[in-house]
């Protein structure tokens, strides 16, 4: 049901001027991907596969764009074509340039539509970084903060019956000085693990038809038992029906509770979707909206083994989690891949080695990233956006402290975090709870890591106590290589290059061990360098042979190996592929060379005893 075919009701793709000109930012490394895209077909795909509906129109393909100061007003000229969803700074845009904190970058489209009395139109944007502003026909229809989640306009009174113009607006300020602005990597002068920024739109933007009254978003938890609830969120009046579909034959029907008789569990191993058709009703029982969705019944938990140390479980069963750390960075489309199909192959590789986990490090993907994890049963660690008073490097050094423990003499728990003024901690809870609301429902979803290496840790009880209390149904790792707190249920040590963790340390015996990043193995692949006049470096410096290379990963994971028999219960090696002049991964920054095919991969993992 959730892969229903996608109705455009609006008037078909204009074939844009630009599209037959259209050609990537020059001297730019591309990934196989890229070399072919074809610009009047960039990232159709429906995209938010946990509520579908027919009605909607995909607005991705070529805008006017005009950089200006950010306090001048619209344009009157536009500087060219930009092709969407890519970033100012990608290459795929077209364009390739950094937007400063001075500057406004503008977007201009035209669309068409059918003004209807009986729907409402909405405008989506599945990410813009950072402040959004948004005018239809000259009307401002809404604006935005946060530079990585979904969010949306009703523009129904400002569209009208023909051609209409759409105006955004866009301001990036990245890591200025004073701004705590939720960045993660990026960076205006990007060096060492500090990247390229990315600026304006970066994900799909599409338009919905709705009726007056709909279902805005649906919350679904799910038990071993077979219990099911589906709480909506609804505009307007109306109560739901729900039918839950296995194979394509219906299971289950009921309201906002669904109980699954003998229900298919979900697990990497087998992950079973259910599908899920949600209707909204009135009080004479006609339905008024459907949409359709799915959901994977599982349960995430810890329990102690044998030897009392604590381990993950999944379904009640103990799971080491084994996984890459996962940046999600492309040399031509920068945090948004050059296309579905180029994101798949990443995550297929990473399938095929048999990691069972990945951590998508301080970045939220495009929700379809997360459908195909469901799909695929891979289990995911969520890093939220990190953000600070400035950006990352020497100057950054001193707002973190040294890893330390809260028990330790003469650093108080109070020394420890960060002093972050009210208004930004207000923003960074917003978008952490809005990355949690967007994400709930997606079963490989098992882990929330709120902080990484003290970048931006602040208040850290208060928010682990937050995050237990919104979301019981996940395991919270407070801060993932950071200064330790007795929040949450990890306790994460980072090490480079082969993993080690404190064990002896009776600090974390109530909290389940894992070493959160290790490795950075670094190998540079000629011809494949993103640039070759920068530093290209690995952690623990570079060997001199390609069999040098694959012994230090062989050498790591016998290490974690041993680390999981003495009570380590996940790993997390650095990383997929290289990024920019970081050149640990396990392929090459254009996914052209892959270092270490899968199926080696595999066989050192099961000869370690680190496939469950």
């Amino acid at each position: 049901m959730h892969r229903i075919a996608s109705i455009l009701l609006l008037l078909a793709t204009t074939t844009f001027a630009g599209s037959k000109d259209w050609k990537p930012a020059e001297n730019t490394m591309l990934t196989p991907w890229g070399e072919k895209l074809d610009p009047d077909h960039v990232w159709q795909e429906y995209p938010r596969p946990q509520m579908e509906r027919v009605n909607w129109k995909n607005l991705n393909g070529f805008w006017d764009y005009a950089v200006a100061g950010k306090d001048a007003s619209q344009p009157a000229a536009w500087d060219g074509d930009i092709l969407v969803p890519f970033a100012l700074e990608a290459p795929l845009s077209g364009v390739g340039r950094k937007l400063q904190a001075s500057e406004a970058l503008w977007y201009k489209r035209l669309f068409t539509h059918n003004v209807s009395k009986n729907s409402r139109l909405l405008l989506h944007f599945e990410a813009v970084d950072y402040k959004t502003e948004a005018w239809v026909n000259g009307e401002k229809v809404g604006e935005h903060i946060g530079g990585s989640l979904p969010f949306s306009f009703d523009i129904s009174d400002a569209v009208t019956s023909g051609n209409n113009t759409l105006i955004v607006k866009v301001l990036d300020a990245t890591d200025q000085l004073g701004t705590y602005q939720l960045r993660g990597k990026q960076v205006q002068k990007n060096r060492s693990i500090w990247y390229t920024p990315v600026s304006g739109i970066w994900q799909t933007v599409w338009l919905e038809t709705v009726p007056h009254r709909y279902i805005q978003s649906l919350k679904i938890d799910t038990k071993i038992s077979g219990n099911i609830s589906i709480k909506p969120t609804i505009s307007g009046k109306g109560t739901i029906k729900t039918t839950a579909y296995l194979d394509g034959k219906e299971v289950v029907s009921g309201t906002e509770t669904l109980n699954v008789k003998s229900p298919q569990l979900w697990s990497p191993g087998s992950p079973t979707l259910y599908d899920l058709k949600v209707e909204l009703v009135d009080d004479s029982g006609k339905t008024l909206d459907v949409v359709t969705s799915y959901f994977g019944i599982r349960e995430v938990g810890k329990k102690k083994d044998a030897n009392g140390n604590w381990r993950l479980t999944l379904n009640g069963k103990e799971i080491f989690h084994l996984g890459p750390l996962d940046q999600g960075w492309w040399p031509d489309g920068l945090l948004t891949p050059p296309s579905e199909e180029a994101m798949l192959f990443d995550m297929k590789y990473l399938q095929d080695a048999g990691f069972n986990m990945i951590r998508k490090h301080i970045k939220v993907e495009p929700r379809r990233y997360y459908y195909h994890c469901d799909k695929m049963g891979m289990l995911v660690w969520q890093d939220q956006i990190s953000g600070g008073a400035q950006g990352g490097g020497k100057k950054n050094k001193a707002e973190w402290p040294k890893w330390k423990r809260p028990t330790q003499p003469n650093s108080p728990i109070t020394k420890l975090d960060q002093d972050w003024p009210d208004w930004a901690h207000e923003q960074w809870m917003a978008e952490l709870k809005g990355m949690i609301d967007q994400l709930y429902n997606h079963p490989s979803i098992v882990v929330w890591v709120p902080f990484n290496e003290r970048w931006g840790q602040h208040r850290t009880m208060a928010i682990g106590e937050w995050i237990e209390a919104y979301d019981p149904t996940r395991t919270i790792n407070i801060a993932s290589g950071g200064n330790f707190f007795p929040a949450g249920d990890i306790a994460d040590h980072h090490e480079y290059p082969h993993p080690i963790f404190p064990m002896d340390d009776p600090e974390f015996d109530d909290y389940i061990k894992v070493v959160g990043e290790f490795g950075g193995h670094g190998w540079p692949v000629k011809g494949h360098l993103w640039n070759i006049q920068t530093r290209n470096w690995g952690y623990g410096g570079l060997p001199k042979t390609i069999d040098e290379y694959k012994e230090r990963y062989a050498k790591s994971i016998r290490m974690l190996g041993e680390l999981k028999e003495q009570g380590v219960g996940a790993g997390v090696y650095t990383q997929t592929t290289d990024v920019e002049g970081e050149i640990n991964g396990l392929i090459t920054y254009d996914r052209k060379v892959i270092k270490i095919p899968a199926t080696s991969l595999k066989a050192i993992h099961a000869q370690n005893r680190l496939l469950d």
